[in-house]
């Protein structure tokens, strides 16, 4: 096996979108989701992306016996529309699942920013997904993958106590400063707990510039990127190329070539010998951290920044944020199975996303992703839907002080008159 590795890995997600829901709808109809969208979006995107990459995959996995190996992340938010939706997209990872080269990372269920908001929902959902997994594909996670990349020392300490000792986050700059991503790095806080950094410029160049034809590398060629990859890991160790799957046939299209550029890639880079591909376990097994990386503050993958500011950076964000996770007390009391459903899948972080207010260098990115024609729209339709939701929480609340009340009055003890004295007998 060559010394150093290349680490592939893909994020497969389908967010649980939400019907045009007007002021006039709360208190009345509490179906929140566009079916018809969800449907219909994903079904395009398996034909685009999911079936004919998974084929792919499939056939160069066979033909490199066992040298070619990937890792994918997959959401239960898209796991649901799947088994829905699209059952033949689930009967394909299962068979990239069986190949035993195919590793699948765990994740938030739904998708959510537990992580910065709550640990009880972030371990539910985290516990959640790791059976669906198993349940679906017979293989227990044994690495983390958080939402968009988010990651902090405190994030990473919750992960290893959940029994993670693998992790993926961002190589930003902010925080790498003069160090490589190159390399396995250590949780400053949980040592025991190793990460895997994305190599941003790489991974972009496959997902972003590829079929930018205006982009003064056009067109990217399997050497040329293995060039690139060689140059960038002469001195390091691994190279992680973290991306979302969507990047093959829907981000840019197959009239790109970006199937055949992912036909080719498997093929030189075994052919050259100095890489060979590794799951994320097996990449912190085979090199060990190089140093413990410190990270007060959250970072992810996403925009320049490379912080959270996608979801929590204006006040629009912030206030819908917390006031769905102002609910979780109130969710525990009642216990109720369609609210802890509809809660799950209102914490999608992509709600969040549409709020955004970004129009500079990343107006475009959060442009593509937006079915709303504003951020404006986005927070005032996700209020609408909370508000409604609060209701229904309310009311289920209110009916169980009810219940709890009647049930206490009939189970108090009953009070027994004294026994009045007969007056005794005179003699």
């Amino acid at each position: 096996m060559a010394s150093k590795s290349i680490c592939l890995y893909f994020q497969v997600h389908q967010p649980t979108r939400l019907r045009l829901y007007r002021f006039f709808d709360i208190g009345k109809d509490s179906h929140y989701y566009d079916d018809f969208a969800n449907r219909t979006i994903l079904r395009r995107i398996a034909q685009k992306c999911y079936l004919p990459m998974n084929a792919q995959l499939l056939e160069q996995i066979k033909a490199a016996k066992g040298k070619f190996k990937v890792a994918f992340s997959i959401s239960g938010s898209a796991l649901e529309q799947f088994q829905r939706f699209a059952p033949d997209v689930i009967e394909s990872f299962r068979a990239l699942a069986q190949t035993g080269c195919v590793e699948f990372l765990c994740e938030t269920y739904y998708h959510s920013l537990a992580s910065l908001a709550s640990e009880s929902e972030f371990t539910h959902q985290v516990l959640k997904h790791k059976k669906a997994i198993e349940d679906l594909f017979g293989v227990t996670p044994t690495a983390f993958r958080n939402t968009e990349l988010v990651y902090s020392n405190a994030i990473g300490e919750y992960v290893y106590g959940l029994g993670f000792k693998t992790m993926l986050t961002e190589g930003a700059r902010h925080i790498m400063g003069w160090q490589s991503p190159n390399f396995v790095y250590g949780c400053d806080t949980q040592p025991k707990l190793k990460l895997l950094l994305r190599n941003s410029g790489l991974s972009d160049d496959i997902a972003f510039r590829f079929s930018n034809q205006g982009w003064d590398m056009w067109p990217l060629t399997a050497d040329k990127y293995l060039a690139w990859v060689k140059e960038s890991a002469k001195d390091d160790e691994i190279v992680n190329l973290f991306m979302d799957y969507e990047t093959f046939g829907e981000h840019q299209s197959s009239a790109s070539g970006i199937f055949d550029f992912m036909k080719a890639l498997p093929e030189a880079v075994i052919a050259d010998g100095t890489f060979s591909f590794v799951t994320p376990t097996e990449a912190t097994k085979k090199h060990k951290p190089v140093a413990d990386l410190d990270v007060p503050d959250a970072i992810s993958w996403a925009d320049e920044e490379r912080d959270v500011t996608a979801w929590l950076g204006n006040e629009l964000q912030q206030e819908a944020f917390n006031k769905v996770y102002a609910m979780t007390e109130k969710l525990s009391i009642v216990g109720d199975p369609e609210l802890w459903e509809d809660f799950g899948h209102l914490q999608e972080s992509d709600h969040f996303y549409y709020m955004c207010t970004k129009f500079f260098s990343d107006g475009e990115v959060h442009k593509y992703f937006n079915p709303y024609d504003t951020p404006y729209e986005a927070f005032i339709n996700y209020m609408n839907v909370l508000s409604d939701f609060q209701i229904r929480l309310d009311e289920k609340r209110a009916a169980l002080d009810v219940k709890e009340t009647v049930v206490q009055e009939v189970a108090a003890p009953v009070k027994k008159k004294p026994a009045t004295r007969k007056p005794a007998k005179k003699k």
